[in-house]
């Protein structure tokens, strides 16, 4: 009987301790998951500071001139819609006590090399057609990595950051029609 009351006693001992550990796999699991978090949101910074980096070398290479100024404007307000949403997702990394990304990254690249590639086999409607893909890609990427964030962050993409990626993409679908037809 004592023999009985021992292992039972260490069985007790045995899963406070796991109980304790369970506990702590939680926590972990939580920071785990801020941190995973933290990477998606500074995936998704990058290709917001990558499309506002795009804009205004596609800003640039349209000019100043009086046929392009509604055009320009329109990508003006564009670029400046990903800097807010920049900006949000900093603010939003920051209070989950990340490091914002402070560049574009990889994306930079690959956002001069679409907008170098679309200068010389589209003119506008090319350059305009790769800004969209952008906008497309960016989406996509929202819509991807939506299950790697918090409910608050969540909330930002599904209520800010996707629409305007659609808005942005019917913006341009305008575009690229009219320039078509011009």
């Amino acid at each position: 009987m004592t023999r009985m009351n021992s292992d039972s006693s260490n069985m007790n001992d045995a899963s406070m301790h796991l109980g304790s550990g369970m506990a702590g796999d939680k926590t972990n699991a939580n920071m785990d998951d801020t941190g995973e978090a933290v990477r998606q949101l500074n995936s998704f910074l990058r290709g917001e500071i990558s499309a506002a980096e795009t804009y205004r070398m596609a800003i640039d290479k349209a000019g100043d001139s009086p046929d392009n100024a509604a055009n320009v404007g329109l990508l003006r307000e564009i670029q400046e819609e990903h800097g807010r949403a920049a900006q949000a997702i900093r603010d939003r990394i920051r209070e989950l006590g990340g490091e914002p990304s402070d560049s574009s990254g990889a994306w930079g690249a690959w956002a001069k090399l679409v907008e170098g590639t679309a200068s010389l086999f589209g003119g506008d409607a090319g350059s305009l057609k790769a800004l969209k893909e952008g906008e497309e890609h960016g989406l996509k990427d929202y819509n991807e990595g939506f299950d790697d964030i918090d409910a608050t962050s969540a909330e930002l993409v599904q209520n800010q950051l996707i629409p305007a990626q659609q808005r942005h993409i019917n913006l341009l679908d305008q575009l690229i029609s009219s320039v078509g037809k011009a």
